[in-house]
């Protein structure tokens, strides 16, 4: 006798390895085009003026910013793809929106920021607190969205066996 699953859950048939990497590659490429795509949004309403593509050196190693970005972002990327690997379609969308607005935001207010000797949550400035949430945020659904499109093996038909 056979048995028919009834409810198809894609996290069941993925392999972790790579769940993580596509949330590597994924994390990397949304900083580049989602994360920097909404800085210059961002930048056209005048909401704010940050440079796009930023080659200036960061400290201690002097490498250009915008590639000190993707190093986090596949990072963070990673870190994502292992918290919500049982999430999938809008559900993994909304969560990754989130995550990036208030996680990747959180960090970089209270742990960067004081490191690099800047003021806590972008010194309280309200649009500034607004620009980091809504970039972080376009982070996390550009990084989801590489997950939903790339993440699980697809499946073709039905099963027969």
């Amino acid at each position: 006798m056979s048995t028919y699953q009834l409810r198809y859950h894609p996290a069941a048939i993925t392999p972790g390895g790579r769940w993580l990497i596509t949330g590597l590659i994924a994390g990397a490429i949304s900083v580049l085009i989602f994360h920097q795509g909404a800085i210059a949004l961002l930048n056209l309403v005048q909401s704010g003026h940050h440079p796009l593509y930023s080659t200036t050196a960061t400290s201690p190693w002097g490498i250009p910013q915008i590639w000190s970005q993707v190093f986090w972002g596949a990072l963070w990327g990673v870190v994502f793809a292992a918290f919500f690997m049982g999430l999938w379609g809008g559900a993994l969308l909304v969560a990754g929106a989130l995550f990036g607005a208030f996680v990747l935001s959180a960090v970089a207010w209270f742990v960067v920021d004081p490191i690099k000797g800047l003021s806590l949550a972008a010194g309280g400035v309200p649009t500034a607190m607004a620009f980091a949430f809504f970039a972080n945020a376009a982070w996390g659904f550009g990084t989801a969205l590489g997950l939903v499109l790339f993440g699980r093996p697809r499946r073709l038909g039905w099963d027969a066996s």
